[in-house]
């Protein structure tokens, strides 16, 4: 090998890891959008609910008492009894085979606690998780109500809402079983 393409490759070589090193300066430097969010910030959203009840929250909530809570905050999207509107129906049917009768807490969700985390992280749509605690364990209860899985007056809590088998649960495949 001649010495100008011994040169050539050093160069190259020598290029390749002076840009390397320009690159670790880069990462290290940030592009100033925003500021670090603060443990305080993070709590109200740091509130993850485990298919076996970890991370509820203390209250309580019956369908009776989630009936006139879904009039005046659900119903507008998801209509009067659940039945569905500009929103997807709640009560779209039993669990079945197939989803053509639509998606429902019966046949599509696998945990009552995850319509809970969902119901509280998630809505209103308009000002997500924003509803306390009892108002979320009585829209639970009341959703639970409407698919027939629950009764009216039973009393959902953090104790009582894990116990909640829905109907196809053992449909569905878990990916991650060891971390339930």
């Amino acid at each position: 090998m001649s010495m100008h393409r011994f040169a050539i490759i050093i160069g190259f070589l020598g290029g390749i890891l002076g840009f390397a090193l320009s690159g670790a300066a880069f990462a290290a430097e940030s592009p100033n959008l925003g500021e670090p969010i603060s443990e305080a910030d993070l709590a109200p959203w740091d509130i993850n609910i485990m298919p076996d009840g970890t991370g509820l929250p203390v209250g309580s909530g019956t369908a009776t008492e989630g009936a006139p809570i879904f009039v005046q905050k659900c119903a507008i999207c998801h209509g009067a009894q659940g039945e569905g509107g500009e929103a997807r129906a709640l009560n779209a049917g039993p669990p079945a085979a197939t989803l053509d009768g639509g998606k429902s807490i019966a046949n599509f969700w696998p945990y009552a606690t995850t319509v809970f985390d969902f119901i509280r992280r998630a809505m209103p749509p308009t000002a997500p998780n924003t509803l306390p605690a009892e108002e979320v364990y009585a829209l639970t209860a009341y959703v639970l109500y409407l698919n027939e899985i629950i009764g009216e007056n039973d009393v959902i809590d953090k104790d009582t809402l894990p116990e909640v088998r829905l109907p196809n649960r053992d449909n569905f495949i878990i990916r991650f079983p060891e971390r339930i």
